[in-house]
């Protein structure tokens, strides 16, 4: 009974909860564990932001918002010393959805406050800008998304207008925020819900980002910090590290072709200034290039790689190193063998040239590579292959030319007797480049008996008259060049077109007998018997009961 009497009497308030009052602790202290979520992931605010605070205001006291508000405005200073240099990293984790309890307001400009408190400013501002909002809803957090947007256009101005060294907590800061906003998984139906054989990208509609508002000026600040003079890459490289690298290289395959843009750019900015990175973003591409060939055969960014790649190779010291090399052959070759090819083919003849140009050598690889992946029903990438082969042997010397011009020239061959105009009409305009006409000048005791049955077949019987006209051009020039090897290029042509129409008589001939045999003993049902040679026919009649037909032999046509 003196329990219960006791049980009702009001209790004092302890010390830890006389300052916020008991209704509140709870949600106090899950605001303080959302801010410090919010330093260390990032925070994707999910539309209850603006009504959080009049909720917490009905059971809380007044003085529980004072410490909500500082912590929502970035006071971040206590926790942030506690956390280590890599904290900038740790948001590549990815953005922690909670609910916002604080105001999302707007900060002072930095023209309204002293030199002295700018620092302090920044960094609330940047972690002001690690609230990530949902754009799937248009009409949410206008007025907050707003805010948001200004406040990053302040930073873009700040930091393009310091004059002086960035410090290791701006760098950290800077870091977590682009991390926070950028770095995010994609999930694109185009690319999940269809086999790599269906897949088309050029018939694909490319998805637009819809946190473009906010994604492209976070872009900007880190290209306006990457490229400042007055970042420090020895002190930035702990915090723009291989990881953060790597989560940069994995938007590259963003569908929405203008962040692809920002990220070329950023990357090779980081790639010139930071030089302890370089052959670590060379890997790191490296095996970009090996899963999309030899497994999934699906990435939107393989053209801005190149890019990247194409001026990279272009500044490669002499001699090559084995390195670089093997990137040719084990990577950039093998990039023609995708069906995509199309879409990224201009950046990668570009490097593939770039490397020929550097080491004349690798003009016999190179163009063994092309063979080796030549298209054989694809007339389109015929024509591709055909173009990029010009701009090689434009680069190639004679002694690498005749190492491989035996089965280059037949592959030249097949093409120009190809039934698709474009494609004959792509190999011959081959002979109007003067370096790679006298390569084949040069060696015409070799190349001419090979192409001439297909020159000599195109002036007869290709349907196309341009094609015809081109060919009697080509045709001309070997017979200027050298008339008694045309000469006799054109008799041993003659002879074999003979020797086949013989063979095609004998075998049509020996068809016919058969025929009238099988029919003269078709009511008697008399088997047949060819001998080894088709052209002797023996017809084997016997008291016997009929035997089973015996088939033509090699020499029959099947």
């Amino acid at each position: 009974m003196i329990k219960q009497i006791f049980g009702k009497l009001p209790r004092k308030p302890s010390s830890k909860s006389s300052s916020y009052g008991d209704t509140n602790n709870s949600e106090v202290s899950a605001l303080s564990s959302a801010n410090v979520n919010s330093n260390s992931y990032g925070i994707v605010a999910n539309g209850n932001n603006s009504k959080g605070n009049a909720n917490l205001g009905k059971s809380a006291n007044s003085s529980s918002s004072a410490p909500a508000r500082s912590a929502s405005n970035g006071n971040y200073a206590t926790l942030k010393s506690n956390q280590g240099k890599k904290m900038g990293h740790d948001a590549q984790m990815g953005p922690v959805a909670v609910n916002l309890v604080s105001p999302y307001e707007a900060l002072p400009s930095f023209r309204d406050v002293p030199n002295s408190e700018k620092q302090n400013l920044l960094v609330k501002k940047l972690n002001m800008c690690c609230v990530v909002f949902d754009f799937s809803d248009p009409t949410k957090n206008l007025k907050e998304k707003d805010v948001k947007r200004q406040t990053l256009l302040e930073l873009v101005d700040y930091i393009s207008s310091v004059n002086s060294k960035f410090n290791e907590v701006t760098m950290q800061e800077i870091t977590k925020m682009v991390a926070a906003n950028l770095f995010r998984t994609f999930h694109s139906p185009n690319l999940d819900n269809k086999l790599p054989d269906l897949f088309d990208p050029e018939e694909e509609e490319p998805a637009m980002e819809p946190m473009w508002p906010h994604i492209q000026i976070v872009y900007e600040i880190l290209l306006r910090f990457v490229a400042s003079s007055e970042m420090d890459a020895k002190l930035a490289k702990r915090y723009i590290d291989h990881s953060f690298v790597l989560r940069l290289l994995d938007l590259f395959d963003s569908e929405d072709q203008r962040e692809r843009e920002y990220l070329k750019t950023i990357l090779h900015r980081i790639y010139g200034k930071f030089m302890v990175h370089r052959p670590f973003i060379r890997k790191a591409i490296n095996h970009i290039f090996y899963r999309f060939i030899f497994e999934t055969e699906k990435h939107n960014g393989i053209a801005e790689l190149l890019e990247i790649l194409g001026s990279i190779i272009n500044g490669f010291a002499l001699p090559l190193k084995e390195e670089h090399k093997l990137f040719l052959v084990r990577a950039l070759i093998p990039l023609h063998k995708p069906k995509c090819v199309s879409i990224y083919h201009p950046q990668l003849s570009y490097c593939i040239t770039q490397f020929v140009e550097k080491d004349y050598k690798l003009a016999d690889t190179v163009i063994r590579g092309l063979l080796k992946y030549w298209p054989l029903t694809n007339s389109g990438k015929e024509v591709m292959f055909l173009g990029e082969l010009e701009e090689v042997l434009e680069a190639t010397q004679d002694a690498e030319f005749q190492r491989c011009m035996v089965p280059l020239v037949r592959q030249i061959g097949r093409c120009l007797s190809s039934s698709h105009f474009q494609v004959a009409e792509r190999a011959l305009f081959i002979w109007n480049n003067d370096h790679i006409r006298n390569l084949i000048l040069q060696n015409r005791e070799v190349i001419l008996p090979i192409v001439f049955p297909y020159l000599e077949r195109n002036t007869r019987g290709h349907w196309n008259q341009a094609v015809q006209s081109l060919t009697l051009n080509v045709r001309k020039i070997f017979a200027d060049a050298d008339p008694m090897l045309f000469e006799q290029c054109l008799s041993s042509f003659e002879e074999d077109e003979n020797r086949k129409e013989e063979r095609q008589k004998r075998r049509e001939s020996t068809w016919k007998q058969l025929e009238n045999v099988a029919a003269s003993n078709a009511v008697s049902n008399e088997g047949v018997l060819v001998a080894r040679f088709a052209s002797s026919v023996a017809i084997a009649t016997s008291s016997n009961p009929p035997r089973t037909p015996v088939a033509a032999e090699d020499s029959t046509p099947h």
